[in-house]
């Protein structure tokens, strides 16, 4: 028997214990910032990976945010994924983790807690992880921002990195993601008493409620995909009170990198609509998007091992949604995304998971990696003997 079956049926032997690893993490909350929750998290995934890797995480604590490092002294290939969940505390209590058939759901089942298991179930099928790094962080769904220096790091010793997002609901790996930029615009008026004398005052709502129909223009349909949306708000502080400031959060994504310039551009040029009124604005592009290109070379390995366990027309998609993936290839550095849990729902209250697809995703990705850690980074990146 060829070894990708192999490698299969040893997942499928592993598929209970997948599912209880799954309904453990899901249970155990990991919502954005919240120190004890993630540091609990982390402890479970320290202890998980060390027995799947053999050899101990590096917690790297970086404003009290634990993310797990498993570094390897000849890096050809780093897992990459994060442990954080957009679900705050308690939402498990309302939304506890349910199996009803072959489906599983609960906050964070797909994006990415599946992905985890999946990724350590993949490496105790593999007989030699010494050339395999993996890093999971705990801030990507809040942008990243003590983890990027980190991942780059990683990213740059590595001949490639596969990330263990979630695929399409069809079974498809990503191979291309919009970038993205996150901005929050503050406004600044003068408060008045809104029944006595409100012509005194320069109203904060009234000016964001301006510039949130001129951002909303940036992202018009003849811009290749581009979408520009407020998200937060936030004004006033009493009813009969001219609001005095008004906060908004900004979400941006585009396919390319000249659009997030473009927009970025656009936002920082913004004028007040009303007299007296000040803007200010911060923050800007967050992740460049990510190219197909680098990632062909690792579809083509991934699809040659499919084939071989039954997966055929593995598809390359691509996701509107951002990871840190994008970071990865940024720096030029072969990238894959999608090689977690077949599902979808992600960031919303009918997150699922496809139980029944997690031995064959945990045996593409033990294939993939045991052939990318084989080889040199150089004929990685030049694959054109597998059709």
């Amino acid at each position: 028997m060829d070894h990708p079956r192999c490698l299969l049926d040893a997942a499928r032997k592993l598929h209970a214990d997948m599912v209880d690893r799954l309904g453990t993490l899901v249970t155990l909350e990991s919502a954005p910032g919240s120190l004890p929750h993630l540091g609990s998290c982390a402890d479970l995934l320290a202890r998980w990976g060390e027995e799947s890797l053999g050899r101990p995480a590096r917690r790297v604590v970086i404003d009290g945010l634990p993310h797990l490092l498993w570094s390897a002294a000849d890096q050809r290939v780093l897992l990459l994924g994060h442990f954080d969940t957009v679900f705050p505390v308690g939402t498990v209590r309302a939304r506890p983790f349910t199996v009803r058939g072959d489906t599983a759901t609960g906050p964070g089942v797909c994006d990415m807690k599946a992905g985890i298991v999946q990724m350590f179930t993949a490496l105790r099928l593999i007989e030699d992880t010494s050339a395999v790094g993996v890093l999971l962080t705990c801030d990507e769904e809040s942008g990243s921002l003590t983890s990027r220096p980190l991942i780059e790091r990683e990213a740059r010793r590595s001949g490639a990195v596969l990330v263990c997002e979630a695929a399409t609901a069809e079974g498809h790996v990503k191979v291309a993601r919009k970038g993205g930029s996150v901005y929050r615009l503050t406004v600044r008026g003068r408060a008045a008493h809104a029944g006595v004398e409100p012509q005194r005052g320069v109203n904060a709502t009234v000016e964001v409620a301006h510039q949130i129909l001129a951002l909303a223009a940036l992202g018009a349909s003849d811009s290749g995909g581009t979408s520009v949306t407020p998200t937060l708000l936030s004004a006033g502080t009493t009813t009969n009170t001219v609001p005095e400031h008004a906060n908004l959060a900004v979400d941006v994504r585009a396919w390319t990198r000249a659009e997030l310039e473009r927009v970025d551009t656009a936002i920082r040029g913004l004028v007040p609509y009303l007299p007296e009124a000040a803007l200010s604005v911060q923050g800007g592009i967050n992740r460049y998007p990510m190219s197909p290109a680098l990632a062909q070379p690792l579809l083509k390995l991934a699809r040659s091992i499919g084939r071989q366990l039954g997966i055929e027309n593995l598809g390359g998609a691509h996701a509107a949604g951002a990871s840190d993936g994008n970071f990865t290839a940024a720096l030029g550095v072969p990238t894959l995304d999608g090689l977690g849990a077949v599902g979808g729902g992600a960031h919303g209250a009918d997150e699922y998971v496809c139980l029944d697809r997690m031995p064959e995703r945990t045996a593409l990705l033990a294939g993939l990696v045991e052939a990318a850690s084989t080889m040199e980074p150089a004929r990685l990146r030049a694959i054109d003997e597998i059709p």
